[in-house]
């Protein structure tokens, strides 16, 4: 399992039906666009290619904060229902997380929906903690 960055338009939009399944309010018209401005401020997608197509992708990108540094935020991990617990996500996240290392980057964080219960044991897996609560507030604009 090589892991290849989206950084074309066809890689790029190659991993829409990835994506889409984790972000099912995703629009394939409007994916590429929206892609290309995320990348303006870090972003990228990374994804693992098997029987022709993404079956495993992540988006993520590197952000500096006064309270914690310079690291990598996870936007986005997910692995097509047919491939998982098969490896993917996993080889996925060694690769975040040695990308986050080889960038001086002291810390990977990620927010993960309180129903996901199978992403949060894989998480806890890999070492990372619960640290916090995230919160909204939704604006009507």
């Amino acid at each position: 399992m090589k892991i290849q960055i989206a950084d074309t338009d066809e890689r790029i939009l190659f991993c829409f039906d990835v994506m889409y399944e984790l972000r099912t309010h995703l629009v394939k018209e409007n994916f590429l666009e929206q892609v290309r401005r995320m990348q303006k401020e870090k972003f990228m997608i990374v994804y693992i290619e098997q029987d022709g197509k993404a079956i495993c992708a992540a988006g993520f990108r590197m952000e500096e904060m006064l309270h914690r540094g310079k690291s990598i935020y996870v936007d986005d991990l997910v692995t097509l229902s047919e491939y998982r617990s098969k490896g993917a996500g996993g080889k996925m996240m060694d690769w975040i997380i040695d990308f986050a290392k080889k960038n001086n980057c002291k810390q990977i964080h990620l927010d993960s929906g309180v129903q996901r219960f199978d992403a949060h044991r894989f998480y806890l897996s890999k070492g990372f903690v619960i640290s916090s609560h995230h919160f909204v507030l939704k604006l009507d604009v």
